[in-house]
């Protein structure tokens, strides 16, 4: 009996290590986050902190944009449009920004919602990779973005910057977060998609229509960046030949260096 009790204690004791190992280890990318900011606002003699050098300026874009990004990779797939989306959708944006400033956030969130629409109607019904699609679609539109935008910036309304606040570009970025992880985490839909990413032969035989849950995470994936493209023209007030230039890069190295396997 006391040989089994030190025996039930040893494994327990192991279990604990295990655990906390396993807790090191998933929160080494926040570590190395909060390691970095740390360090270089101390080698910025706390400049970081200003209006125009914020760090979370540079990267409200590219939070709220890689959220539709890992929704799609957690169901194994791979989306490389995310900076063309962003390009059409800060066109449309800096178009109806002189007309209403809601017309002009709607508009965006609809473009990228219609070309999220257009990648999953040849990636879910015409069962074409989606590396090979939204890479298609990612140089169809950075020529129609070159098109609009290249004798001169596409510029917006100056009310855009009544909206150039920090309270609400991170409000936008925290909203979003927000919102992605209840759905992931707490919905039926969010299961899907997880359980897609785990086996999706196996979802078929349990009833889940796999093809609608995918096309409409490409949907949803091209309306969040069509959300942060209001964010995009609100810092920066036009749209350029470049603008969305190299975003998809930027996010799959977020979503990998975050602890994202691109299998699903």
């Amino acid at each position: 009996m006391p040989i089994q009790i030190l025996k039930n204690f040893f494994k327990t004791g192991e279990l604990k290590k295990q655990h906390v190992i396993n807790l090191i280890r998933s929160s080494l990318p926040i570590i190395g986050l909060i390691t970095v900011f740390i360090v270089f606002n101390a080698l910025t003699h706390g400049n970081m902190w200003s209006s125009r050098k914020l760090i979370l300026n540079q990267i409200y874009v590219v939070m709220i944009a890689a959220t539709g990004v890992f929704f799609i990779m957690s169901m194994g797939g791979l989306d490389f449009s995310q900076g063309s989306i962003m390009g059409i959708a800060s066109i449309v944006v800096c178009k109806l920004s002189g007309t209403n400033m809601l017309l002009a956030v709607a508009g965006g969130i609809l473009a990228g919602a219609a070309i999220g629409a257009f990648n999953a109607y040849f990636y879910v019904g015409r069962k074409i990779k989606s590396f090979i699609v939204t890479i298609c679609t990612m140089f169809l539109f950075r020529g129609v973005i070159k098109y609009m935008a290249s004798n001169s910036p596409v510029a917006a309304s100056m009310k855009v910057y009544d909206y150039d606040t920090t309270a609400i570009k991170l409000g936008i970025t925290v909203a979003v977060l927000l919102i992605s992880f209840i759905v992931f985490r707490f919905t039926s839909f969010g299961i899907h998609l997880k359980a897609i990413g785990a086996g999706e032969k196996a979802v078929k035989f349990a009833g889940v229509r796999t093809d609608r849950v995918k096309f409409l995470i490409y949907v949803l994936a091209g309306a969040i960046t069509g959300l942060a493209a209001f964010v995009n023209i609100v810092k920066n007030g036009s749209a350029t030949a470049n603008v969305g230039n190299q975003l998809e890069t930027q996010i799959l190295i977020a979503l990998v260096l975050g602890g994202m396997p691109i299998s699903g």
